[in-house]
């Protein structure tokens, strides 16, 4: 097993626990919230900082100067007056590479698979759910009202689609953007848990 595992993922759709698990069954690391805490070590900003811009869009300046600045590293004069969103989202963007260079792993969400677009040894999967059986998850994990949960989950996605659409050259949760999508709420956790399992082994088997 060499596979690197992204999953894109609406919130309520269980993508966390799914991810999780796939990452149980092939005995490799899982990486969410994991991930700030190593962007915080490895970058030097304060674990804080990074959750506060965790998978939020940012309305500051070009994304293409923030690429400018990524292919001439840090050094460049303009990472000096790159807001703290870019620099933060930058400094994620390494750690996810370093992770990825590490061996096989399972990393959920932060833009994973525009990270590791160059990657060979790469699976980019997306999972999403009915509305009714995202807020039915969300009033019981967070143990909200009906309302509270489809308002928890309606700023949560836009969150996540305005940060990876910004950040990346791809749209968030369109099919051509993934190898494959799922849709949870069909399957339950442990049936899209065993869909992602078999679609792995396929595709390690035909390298």
């Amino acid at each position: 097993m060499n596979t690197i595992i992204t999953i894109g993922r609406q919130f309520g759709s269980a993508g966390r626990e799914i991810g999780e698990k796939v990452a149980e069954y092939f005995g490799i690391k899982y990486y969410d919230k994991e991930l700030l805490t190593r962007a915080a070590k490895e970058s030097g900003f304060c674990e804080e900082m990074i959750q506060n811009h965790d998978e939020r869009p940012t309305n500051s300046f070009l994304y293409n100067l923030v690429m400018d600045t990524y292919s001439f590293g840090y050094n460049a004069s303009s990472f000096v007056d790159m807001p703290i969103s870019h620099k933060v989202f930058l400094a994620q963007f390494d750690t996810i590479k370093k992770i990825a260079d590490e061996g096989p792993c399972v990393i959920v969400g932060r833009c994973a698979d525009y990270a590791l677009s160059e990657y060979k040894n790469c699976v980019h999967l997306f999972i999403y759910g009915d509305e009714a059986s995202k807020i039915k998850r969300i009033m019981e994990v967070y143990n909200l009202t009906e309302q509270k949960a489809k308002d928890m989950m309606n700023k949560k996605d836009k969150q996540r689609q305005s940060y990876y659409n910004y950040y990346s050259s791809k749209k968030w949760g369109r099919a051509d953007s993934y190898d494959l999508c799922i849709n949870s709420s069909v399957l339950g956790i442990e049936g899209t848990v065993r869909l992602i399992i078999q679609f792995v082994e396929d595709f390690e088997g035909k390298k």
